[in-house]
């Protein structure tokens, strides 16, 4: 894989959005340019499992019950991560980006061939949360629940997403 510098972005709850109160988004920019279309066999040889490949919904939503890395297989978007008043990120084909148990996202624009493959920490089902009445508490239990992965999704056990995503 290309050489890679891996941004962080700590998200707050903004009522709506619990986002993670522990953990930061994790964007490896670029890190896959050079074999873009191979994020789901990358992911899936690092037990991030339950796969698949296709958009980002056009609303926040999170997932309160699991992690989740997108890698860009084509195209460019504008995400945005953390709820209405979070930050807005410009991936692009080779870009991955790592979401802790919580963490708002949306895509706000994309080209018309962007596409992103997705998974799960050791294949875990995943929710559909979007930050309406009635979610919590639950929700925050649920994301208090979620364990840490063991390997990052692109570099199994000696990848950075283990030394960012330390609990102390």
């Amino acid at each position: 894989m290309k050489t890679y510098e891996v941004k962080t972005y700590f998200l707050e709850d903004d009522g709506f959005i619990p986002n993670n109160p522990r953990l930061p988004v994790l964007f490896y920019e670029g890190v896959l340019s050079e074999k873009p279309q191979q994020a789901e066999e990358i992911f899936l040889s690092n037990n991030w499992l339950n796969s698949w490949q296709g958009g980002v919904y056009d609303f926040h939503h999170y997932h309160s019950n699991t992690h989740e890395a997108l890698g860009v297989v084509s195209g460019f978007a504008t995400v945005k991560i953390g709820g209405k008043s979070g930050e807005e990120l410009q991936i692009h084909t080779g870009d991955v980006l790592v979401l802790p148990a919580g963490t708002g996202h949306m895509n706000v624009d994309s080209s018309s061939d962007f596409q992103v493959a997705g998974a799960y920490p050791e294949g875990m089902d995943y929710n559909l949360m979007r930050g309406v009445d009635g979610e919590r508490p639950r929700v925050l239990e649920e994301i208090g629940a979620v364990p840490l992965p063991e390997t990052d999704p692109l570099f199994g056990t000696d990848g950075p997403l283990l030394q960012y995503w330390q609990v102390k």
